[in-house]
């Protein structure tokens, strides 16, 4: 299954990394590089929970979560599983600006940070506000419109474009 940033709403996150698309699904099993991903024979409602009950033993290593669709735009590959199981392509099929804007305020909730940006009237919504020193932040916009924080910058840097 190929995904474009426009269906990051089916992903379950975190997602993984595969090495390469040599993946393939067997009587439920699923293996990328003939070591074992997912086993859908066991109960479970993720992943994880499936991977803990199988009696398989060489598992495919799951080295790094990816926990936000930001994270995904910034990997090399482009082979990935999700929290369902889902194998699935990301396709960067679109430039965006990246634009530099000075964060206003941090504000600190029970279970995330809301950060005010200057010339943005909605806050963005995160689980952890940005480390001491980091004022800025890169802002991929979608047709002229703030659409997602991409990273924390110390200094204003240069407005670019991503390929998204």
């Amino acid at each position: 299954m190929v995904i474009t940033y426009k269906q990051f709403h089916t992903l379950r996150f975190p997602i993984f990394m595969l090495h390469s698309e040599t993946w393939e699904i067997v009587d439920g099993l699923f293996f990328c590089e003939g070591q074992l991903v997912d086993d859908t024979n066991m109960t479970g409602d993720s992943l994880g929970a499936r991977r803990i009950q199988t009696p398989f033993s060489k598992l495919f290593p799951l080295k790094k979560a990816i926990m936000a669709p930001n994270g995904l735009l910034k990997q090399n590959t482009k082979y990935f599983v999700d929290s369902n199981g889902m194998p699935f392509i990301y396709e960067k099929t679109k430039f965006m600006s990246l634009k530099y804007l000075k964060i206003q305020k941090v504000t600190l909730k029970d279970t995330a940070s809301l950060l005010t940006i200057k010339g943005i009237r909605t806050p963005f919504t995160v689980p952890r506000p940005p480390a001491y020193g980091y004022d800025w932040a890169g802002i991929l916009h979608l047709q002229s419109l703030p659409w997602m924080l991409y990273e924390y910058a110390e200094t204003k840097l240069k407005d670019t474009k991503r390929k998204v």
